[in-house]
């Protein structure tokens, strides 16, 4: 069989969480019912970048275009996630996930802003997995206010338009303080990534899966790491050139390792191991 190498390891994460009306209505049950679920999804999702050692995770949990659904499932979701926070913000600080946020949270309740403020405050400090919630968030409105700001700057002359590059732009987004998404997953068999990440995206790999949200588990998981480790990031350049750029950090070091096993399936349940190890040692 032939080795398969990456050309890089997944640093980041990023998921459009989509499904969840579509799986509760084939069942007979309320979008409400389904948005529940998918929050369960959520967190095992979590879990299992903690296990995989992935250090970025983010969950496109709320559009700009999301305030167009009935009154009555936006009230759900805000709720829904103001509980989640209260209810689960303990194990954040346990498995020392720090939370960050994207997107206007302005307009969300104010009670909920707290919550998210609250939560963020106490996980700043937090490197093991960071966890960004896109809330209120779209990616047309993040380039324009970046560009809002980048005008008014070059026009206080507090910057120069000549040699201004694509880093100098990005230093201007809302996720300037991480790196790209690696891998952009999209559930229940849509094949776009609305509005999400549109300047991160560049050269993210993209995966779509017919599964909706609420159905997305374990297995599904592995299959779309899989599948990240199989294909060959190019990001423009010949594939030698890639490579040779290609530095592993520290923490990537037991994902490299597993990979020299024959399959990539046992790579994963290799990844799962170490993690289980680690884990049980630390007790």
């Amino acid at each position: 069989m032939t080795m398969i190498q990456p050309a890089q390891p997944l640093k980041h994460l990023a998921i459009i969480m989509d499904g969840n009306g579509r799986w509760a209505e084939k069942k007979g049950l309320s979008r409400l019912e389904g948005h529940l679920q998918g929050s369960k999804v959520a967190e095992q999702i979590i879990e299992e970048c903690l296990k995989f050692e992935i250090p970025y995770l983010t969950l496109f949990a709320f559009s700009t275009e999301n305030w167009g659904r009935p009154a009555k499932e936006v009230h759900f979701l805000m709720d829904l996630l103001e509980n989640h926070l209260t209810t689960k913000g303990e194990k954040f600080i346990s498995e020392q996930i720090k939370l960050e946020t994207i997107g206007d949270l302005s307009k969300l309740p104010q009670s909920l802003q707290s919550k998210l403020n609250e939560l963020k405050s106490k996980t700043k400090s937090f490197t093991k997995l960071t966890v960004i919630f896109a809330l209120n968030y779209g990616g047309r409105d993040e380039i324009k206010n970046a560009a809002l700001k980048l005008a008014s700057d070059i026009e206080q002359n507090r910057v120069s338009k000549f040699n201004f590059t694509n880093e100098d732009f990005n230093k201007y987004l809302e996720t300037s303080e991480w790196p790209d998404p690696d891998l952009i997953i999209r559930t229940s068999g849509e094949q776009r990534i609305s509005n999400f990440l549109l300047w991160q995206a560049a050269y993210s790999e993209l995966y779509f899966t017919e599964k909706l949200w609420p159905d997305f588990g374990q297995q599904d998981f592995y299959n779309a790491i899989k599948c990240y480790y199989e294909r060959n990031r190019k990001f423009g350049c010949l594939e030698n050139l890639v490579q040779s750029k290609n530095n592993f950090d520290d923490k990537s070091l037991s994902a490299q390792e597993i990979l020299k096993d024959k399959t990539l399936d046992k790579k994963l349940e290799g990844l799962a191991i170490i993690h289980d190890i680690r884990k049980n040692s630390s007790l």
